[in-house]
């Protein structure tokens, strides 16, 4: 699934829609002042904040730690430069996405905005089979990126440290994650904006405290992975040193679990947003990329990299006992501070794809579905707690691949309605203009309130 097929589709991709909407990357500062704005009068189920939040807290979880560790047992130093540059360039997918998911989005009976690869497909391209297809493997894919793995990192990790039962902590995130998701998305996505900052901060300070302690190291490590990037040999002894095609594939796909930039997943909750025109919250869901790979994954492959060149002893080892072996470099609360942030990050990522999984189901069989669905979710954590780790990734890589083929093919057949939107607010410097159906939204229901007052109801 992952061989030089999806690889070159993936990134090219991602290059592609870089150049043809003239490298979105150039600005995210103002993206990011964008995350933080307010949307008086837009039509949406969560801010723009809250919606960014939520996707982040599928993002931010152990494809940031776990996978990117994995991703140095397995392909070497190097794959973290590729894993970077992924998500450097995966920021214009991402907003491509979200785009695609804002100006085709539609509104239930019920007032609720649902959208995503899917109805750009129906929408976009008409082809409801292709619709359907993203639908399943998403449902697929979030038990196992956003579920199982989720699941078996967080129990892993506190039996190996602390000796808890793998099947006591599947009790307890199976507990907590029902009494949030019964709320809906405005539930999960209020969990997740005061998780998500907190253990992201305390995730990263935690890691330059490391990179403070490894500082002889630092440097050495960073030209490490610029080297072995390109020539695997290069790490020299007790390092991975296969091929170039291994280390970029590892590279590739460790960070697409972490970014999920291609697979269509944020765009989802990006939809229920409320924002005045696509192009706003194309720019706001980018972000996510940014601060996921660009920041988060850096740090960590930086930290597993120096901690590898400070203690050769833990070459060859596994990802979980590489991250461990790194925060443990810092005295006494290491190992407290790594558990506490992976199961922040585990359960934070089950809430975010929890919604993920259940428009898809949506979709699939209406909403009268999704009390089945939220059945068999809790069922998984359990399952995922206890099953063997290789099993679980291995499904994981498998289901991300195929959700992101159609979705990629929705983004590559829809550039010039990119390019069109693109140019109508942001090179035209507009983006504070109403997109027309919103507007009418707005002015429909400034008209219902007119009627009530009149009424005098």
């Amino acid at each position: 699934m992952w061989g030089v097929p999806m690889i070159v589709l993936l990134v090219g991709t991602h290059v592609y829609l870089t150049i043809r909407l003239r490298f979105p990357q150039r600005y995210l500062w103002k993206a990011i002042k964008l995350s933080f704005a307010k949307e008086k009068g837009s039509k949406g189920d969560v801010s723009a904040y809250g919606a960014l939040f939520t996707a982040l807290a599928a993002t931010i979880g152990t494809g940031n730690i776990v996978g990117v560790s994995t991703a140095v047992a397995l392909g070497g130093p190097g794959a973290v430069f590729w894993c970077w540059l992924t998500g450097v360039f995966g920021i214009a997918t991402k907003y491509s996405e979200a785009l695609l998911a804002v100006k085709f989005r539609v509104k239930t009976e019920k007032g609720e905005m649902l959208g995503g690869p899917m109805y750009a497909l129906e929408r976009g391209l008409h082809c409801k089979w292709l619709a359907v297809l993203f639908c399943i493997f998403t449902f697929l894919a979030a038990f196992g990126i956003g579920n199982m793995v989720q699941a078996n990192a967080a129990s892993q990790l506190l039996h190996t440290n602390y000796a808890v039962p793998e099947y006591i902590t599947g009790i307890v995130m199976a507990v907590l994650t029902a009494l949030v998701v019964f709320f809906g998305v405005k539930g999960i996505a209020t969990t997740c904006t005061l998780i998500v900052p907190i253990m992201a901060l305390f995730y990263v300070g935690s890691c330059i405290a490391i990179l403070c302690i490894n500082s002889s190291y630092v440097w050495d490590a960073l030209c490490l992975i610029v080297k072995a990037a390109f020539n695997p040999q290069a790490a020299g002894a007790g390092f991975v040193g296969g091929t170039l095609a291994m280390t970029i594939r590892y590279g590739v796909s460790r960070g697409l679990f972490s970014n999920e930039s291609g697979m269509g997943s944020a765009p989802i909750v990006a939809a229920a947003a409320k924002s005045r025109n696509p192009v706003r919250q194309a720019l706001v869901s980018s972000t996510g990329t940014f601060w996921d790979t660009v920041v988060i994954c850096a740090l960590t492959g930086l930290v597993v990299v120096s901690t590898m060149l400070a203690h050769p002893e833990i070459n060859g080892k596994e990802g979980t006992e590489l991250i461990s072996a790194a925060f443990n470099s810092i005295p006494h609360v290491g190992t407290l501070i790594l558990t506490i942030g992976l199961f922040s990050f585990a359960f934070s990522t089950i809430l975010g794809w929890s919604y993920y999984s259940e428009k898809a189901t949506e979709y699939l069989g209406g909403s009268h579905t999704i009390r089945y669905y939220y059945v068999m979710w809790v069922i998984a954590i359990f399952a995922g707690s206890v099953l063997q780790l290789k099993v679980v990734w291995n499904f994981a890589d498998c289901m991300n691949a195929l959700m992101v083929i159609p979705n990629l093919i929705s983004l590559l057949l829809l550039s010039n309605v990119l390019t069109k939107e693109t140019s109508k607010y942001l090179w035209s410097n507009r983006l504070d203009k109403w997109n027309n159906s919103e507007m009418h939204i707005s002015l429909m229901e400034r008209e219902k309130r007119l009627r009530k007052i009149y009424k005098g109801e």
